[in-house]
């Protein structure tokens, strides 16, 4: 079997817990703002820091301050995709569970990457992982980033229609 073949079972494996389904189908569908990464160059180190500034999210050599760790786990996981821009939830009560649900799909997508292959070599297994993160970035950024603002609806249930 081919590498390509690997990264496909992976996937479809994964059905409903693929990464790319997560953000195109719960994080799109509610209010979110986009959020640009910037230049990332090749596969760069993501670590998350506690600092006396808050937390920050360490991304090769750049440093993001995030408003608190929830928001730097749900980033690190795009940051290690490899993506240029993302969607983030506007109602900060829905990312501490939706960043988990990321995580558990990133993790679990290597673990059964490495778990199929587990009779190949080290480098085919680093060329499924490969195939995969591409494939990931790829459809991420084909579902987009969403809007720089979130949408505001003008209208309210306070006030009566006509009035």
């Amino acid at each position: 079997m081919t590498a390509r073949a690997y990264a496909e079972q992976v996937k479809i494996e994964l059905a409903d817990t693929w990464l790319p389904l997560i953000y195109s189908e719960r994080i799109l569908k509610m209010r979110t703002r986009s959020y640009n990464f910037g230049a990332l160059h090749g596969k760069p180190r993501v670590e998350i820091q506690h600092t006396l500034l808050g937390v920050e999210l360490n991304v090769g050599h750049r440093r993001l301050l995030c408003p608190d760790l929830a928001t730097a786990r749900y980033l690190a996981v795009f940051a290690r995709v490899g993506c240029q821009d993302v969607a983030v939830p506007y109602d900060i009560t829905k990312v501490s569970l939706l960043a988990d649900e990321l995580e558990s799909s990133w993790h679990r997508m290597l673990l059964l990457a490495d778990y199929k292959a587990a009779e190949r070599t080290e480098v085919f297994r680093a060329r499924i992982h490969g195939l995969l993160i591409a494939k990931l970035r790829g459809e991420i950024a084909a579902a987009g980033a969403g809007t720089p603002v979130p949408e505001f609806k003008q209208s309210t249930k306070q006030r009566a229609q006509g009035t």
